[in-house]
């Protein structure tokens, strides 16, 4: 099996984001922990996402700088679009996973710093699954 290293660069960025994001989360989760669940849980995805594509944008920039300005704007344009699908098709896997699984976990009175993480480390196994498959059925990578 032949590995793809733009694939395996990606996969490294996107774990390293994943851990930083969880633990800000679970921090934030915890802080939340009088508010209701549904409200716990939104905010503490919320703040999630705003470090994970925070960080993942200047880690994706600083790794693909040099290659794409040897790039045709064409070539870019269409790798951008397939990484976008890809990464829309994950998060709404993710999203869907994370929300449901933190949601129930403090529902049965689970520390709120335990169900964040627990619930990321599910939802992230699967995005990360459903990122790398859509990146190869694409071709992307």
């Amino acid at each position: 099996m032949k590995l793809n290293p733009q694939l395996l660069r990606l996969n490294r960025n996107l774990i390293a984001c994943c851990v930083i994001s969880a633990l800000i989360s679970a921090f934030v989760a915890q802080m939340l922990s009088e508010e209701e669940s549904y409200l716990n849980t939104t905010i503490t995805i919320m703040a999630g996402y705003a470090v994970f594509f925070g960080f993942f944008g200047c880690l994706f920039y600083l790794d693909n700088k040099k290659r794409y300005q040897a790039m045709k704007p064409k070539l870019i344009k269409k790798e951008l679009i397939k990484l976008a699908s890809s990464f829309g098709i994950g998060e709404i896997v993710y999203l869907g996973i994370r929300w449901s699984l933190m949601f129930y976990f403090l529902e049965i009175e689970i520390e709120p710093f335990a169900a964040s993480l627990v619930s990321e480390a599910i939802a992230t196994t699967f995005y990360l699954a459903v990122v790398s498959t859509v990146l190869k059925v694409t071709k992307a990578y």
